[in-house]
Formats: structure tokens, C-alpha cells, sequence
């Protein structure tokens, strides 16, 4: 299979990329109560996310936190947008590399050229993907089912330098719970464990983010 231009590699991970779970045009976005807690504190305030997918918190004075809690809130609404997969990837080409147990590698050509999928079971179990300057690795452990589309929600990320492709952020492990905004079809982010594993320069750390009494717009 390695090597192999045919359509089949593109129809695998287009099919894998469609069954994500993602917004419809509908969504008129949602709020609720968040409590942040670290080693240090707990906090608890209030977020809004409008259609524009643009988190506003308030109820909190320490603009680290604030920006802590947008910047979760932005990353998961940012991965609920709909777009078509030719709008993201119709200026690629798509071959098969290796399998492993992560599922099968999609190797990407043309616009993207040095990105790489792993697809297994309709789901994308891989990304490693070039943007903004860097190179990010995200690999997912466990996934849930929405009954329209998958939500990964135990992974990991890690950061990478492009050219020696050597760690420059600390490996990061995600563990996300979701539930459906009631009167809707709409899942949303209930909470997140955000555990930074320890390296040479920085210890480990661990960030629990709760949302609560959400609500529809």
C-alpha cells in the first residue's frame, strides 16, 4: 500500500474527516459558569461564545487566568467549525505510508506537503501538521460518539521545531468531557484536565477547567 496515488487514500481520509463532530450553520453559541484550578487556586467566573466563536469571560481580575480559559474555550470552538473538506484540503494530493496500530498514514502532498494522518476505524487517530511556524503532533487515545460525528477526547500535543523535529514545548495530555446543550443536538466542552508532563527545563503540571450550567444563546 505504501506509495499508493489512488483515490483511495483521499477517499479514506475524507471520509474519516467528515465523520467529525462539528457546528452546523445554526449554532448561535452558548454560556455558562467555569471554575479554573491549579496547584495554586480555584476560580470561578463567567464565559459567554457567540456565533463568532469569540469566548468572553468575566466575574475574574487575573488576566492570566482570563486568558487561560479563552484560549480552551477558542481551541475547542475553533475545531467545531464546518468546513467542507475541499474548502481545507482540495489543493492536496494524498498517498498511503506505513500501518501501525494507530491505523493507516496519510501522507500529504501539494499545499500541505509534510503533513501526515493516521486513520483508523473513520477516525483520525494522527495528526502531525505544519502551521504557524511550527510543527504540532497530536495523537488521539480515546474518542466518543455523538451519533454525528466523533469528538476526540483523550490525546496528546506536542509541539515540534520544523526543521530538527526536536521538542520545543513541553508534551501536553488532554482529557475532555462534553455534553449535549439541552433542547439541542449541540455538544459542548463540560471539562478539561490539562496534565504538562515534566522536562528538563520546566516541572509537570496539571489544570482542571469546569463549565457548567451552560446554556443556549
Amino acid at each position: 500500500m505504501k506509495g499508493s496515488t489512488t483515490t483511495d487514500s483521499k477517499s479514506l481520509f475524507r471520509a474519516a474527516y467528515e465523520n467529525r463532530y462539528t457546528w452546523d450553520e445554526n449554532f448561535k453559541g452558548y454560556k455558562g459558569n467555569f471554575t479554573f484550578e491549579d496547584n495554586h487556586q480555584i476560580v470561578n467566573g463567567l464565559f459567554t461564545i457567540a456565533s463568532d466563536l469569540k469566548p468572553k469571560v468575566s466575574g475574574v481580575k487575573d488576566d492570566q487566568i482570563v486568558k487561560s480559559i479563552t484560549s480552551q474555550l477558542w481551541e475547542v470552538a475553533i475545531h467545531r467549525v464546518r468546513r467542507t473538506f475541499d474548502e481545507v484540503h482540495g489543493l492536496n494530493t494524498f498517498e498511503f505510508g506505513e500501518i501501525n496500530d494507530m491505523g493507516t498514514e496519510i501522507i500529504v502532498g501539494g499545499k500541505n506537503k509534510g503533513d501526515r494522518y493516521r486513520v483508523k476505524d473513520n477516525k483520525i487517530n494522527l495528526v502531525y501538521r505544519h502551521i504557524h511556524g511550527s510543527l504540532i503532533n497530536i495523537e488521539t487515545k480515546t474518542t466518543i460518539d455523538t451519533g454525528h460525528g466523533y469528538l476526540s477526547n483523550m490525546y496528546s500535543s506536542q509541539y515540534l521545531d520544523p526543521k530538527t523535529k526536536n521538542p520545543i514545548k513541553q508534551l501536553t495530555n488532554f482529557e475532555d468531557l462534553f455534553v449535549q446543550l439541552s433542547d439541542s443536538n449541540y455538544w459542548v466542552l463540560s471539562q478539561r484536565v490539562v496534565d504538562m508532563e515534566k522536562s528538563e527545563d520546566l516541572p509537570s503540571t496539571r489544570v482542571l477547567f469546569k463549565f457548567t450550567d451552560l446554556q443556549n444563546l
